[in-house]
């Protein structure tokens, strides 16, 4: 097997997730996004990617709104794929959708587009408020459906219920979109993992930074003055998604924000909040710290750092003070994400965006669930809904709602 020098693995992913551009949908400018650049990406160049069928899977693709990530991640370029319907309730989006995905078909609403029974898939790239309502709408027409993240929206985790009961119930593959999970540094450390490379996680940190001093527009404005704990999944999954644990309660603080729309007469959520600060006690019964900030500039960035019983991760020095035994293990690895269909682009957030779709499409193809299926989906959005509900009661400690396949 191919050995990768252990202080190499990371390559310049961390530099390329730091940058930013901008997008345009009909006449509106978007203001730059922290995290949507093409990142460079470390990938296995000893091995051609293969397909794992000969079939097409059959697609149905919401939402082209400010992020444009209907068609950000690449299912109008899979061999696999054929996208045969769009939609979304501006006519301008949806036509740019349709023309990003070269599709013909265009639906005004979710809503009718699932009663396509020649739909198998369906990818929601809708507002976060309605993602686990539209995933359980479309699972009940008998799609498999694909996520952007949060898997579900704030102070309603009846929600996580409901979705979470209606996958099992099903028997449809579910995944959340969860860029953090195919970033190199966490690719590499899942396999680590796995392979008893840390042994037992001690202690975890997590952190997405995200300065954002003027709200990202967003449809009815759910941005404006959200939580910030209400969207930790590129933070927690830098140990949900390495170790496939979940976190069982948490103390958490919040910093008081000094940006008009953060203050509770500006936005709907009465929220004051900016930054969020949380100390969680992991399944392993190990620690983690989450911190979820859009109100401080500087450096940004989607990053974490591990402390395992045999091993440590951080960006500076990778991996390291490994045992001997661990080192071994480590040595005979391969810790370069594999190679994506020639027509798919590792995309942004950390080169994570080809290959979350990748993983999904053939999970159908495979029969089986892909990474963040939708146990470790709510696992990794749950944590946030609690830590802030903590951070409302200066730090209380708090249990954590667990979800298991």
């Amino acid at each position: 097997m191919l050995k990768v020098n252990r202080r190499g693995f990371l390559g310049a992913s961390l530099a390329g997730a730091l940058g930013a551009t901008s997008f345009t949908y009909g006449q509106q400018d978007v203001p730059k996004i922290q995290g949507f650049d093409q990142t460079q990406t470390e990938i296995d160049a000893t091995q051609e990617w293969r397909p794992v069928s000969e079939r097409k899977l059959r697609v149905g693709i919401a939402g082209f709104g400010a992020c444009q990530f209907g068609a950000a991640f690449g299912f109008q370029n899979h061999p696999n794929v054929e996208v045969v319907a769009v939609t979304d309730l501006f006519p301008d989006r949806r036509d740019g959708l349709a023309k990003a995905c070269r599709c013909e078909k265009t639906y005004e609403s979710l809503e009718e587009m699932v009663k396509d029974d020649s739909i198998e898939a369906v990818f929601l790239a809708t507002d976060a408020p309605h993602h686990a309502d539209h995933a359980v709408l479309a699972l009940r027409r008998g799609k498999h459906v694909a996520s952007c993240v949060p898997a579900f929206w704030g102070g309603t985790p009846e929600q996580a219920d409901l979705l979470f009961e209606t996958v099992k119930s099903t028997g449809l593959r579910y995944g959340m979109f969860e860029t953090s999970a195919f970033h190199d540094d966490v690719y590499a450390c899942r396999k680590i993992y796995a392979a008893g490379g840390f042994g037992e996680m001690v202690y975890t940190e997590g952190e997405y930074l995200h300065y954002a001093p003027v709200s990202t527009p967003s449809y009815k404005n759910w941005r404006v003055g959200m939580p910030v704990m209400w969207y930790p999944t590129h933070a927690s999954a830098y140990y949900t998604c390495v170790t496939f644990g979940s976190f069982t309660e948490v103390s958490c603080l919040g910093k008081k924000s000094i940006n008009e729309y953060r203050q509770p007469e500006n936005n709907a959520y009465g929220n004051c909040f900016g930054t969020e600060v949380g100390l969680f006690r992991t399944s392993e019964n190990g620690v983690a710290r989450i911190m979820v900030s859009f109100d401080t500039p500087g450096w940004s960035g989607e990053v974490g750092r591990m402390r395992g019983q045999l091993a440590s991760y951080a960006e500076q020095s990778k991996y390291c003070g490994a045992v001997p035994e661990a080192q071994a293990i480590v040595d005979q690895l391969q810790l370069l994400k594999p190679a994506l269909p020639p027509s798919v682009d590792s995309g942004g957030h950390g080169g994570s965006h080809g290959h979350l779709m990748n993983n999904f499409v053939e999970s159908i193809l495979k029969e089986e669930n892909p990474l963040v299926n939708v146990a470790v989906a709510l696992n990794t959005t749950m944590c946030g809904v609690v830590a802030h509900q903590s951070a409302l009661k200066d730090g209380e400690l708090m249990k954590i709602p667990q979800y298991q396949l």
